[in-house]
């Protein structure tokens, strides 16, 4: 997702959008670690996705 998507959203979106990538990047360290086949670009993908929400996160705390 782009940083412009995130910016339409709630901060409570937001939040709850962030929990939901740090799973989803926790679940594909496992797989890594357990051998199974991950396609690296998604771990750099989920990664990029957290620090966007993070920055908006943060544009949008600063703006309250």
């Amino acid at each position: 997702m782009k940083a412009r998507e995130f910016r339409g959203l709630a901060p409570a979106a937001l939040r709850n959008d962030l929990e939901t990538k740090r799973k989803e990047l926790l679940d594909l360290r496992c797989q890594v670690a357990l051998g199974e086949e991950v396609h690296p670009h998604r771990l750099r993908e989920v990664r990029r996705d957290i620090a966007r929400l993070l920055t908006v996160l943060g544009e949008k705390e600063d703006n309250a």
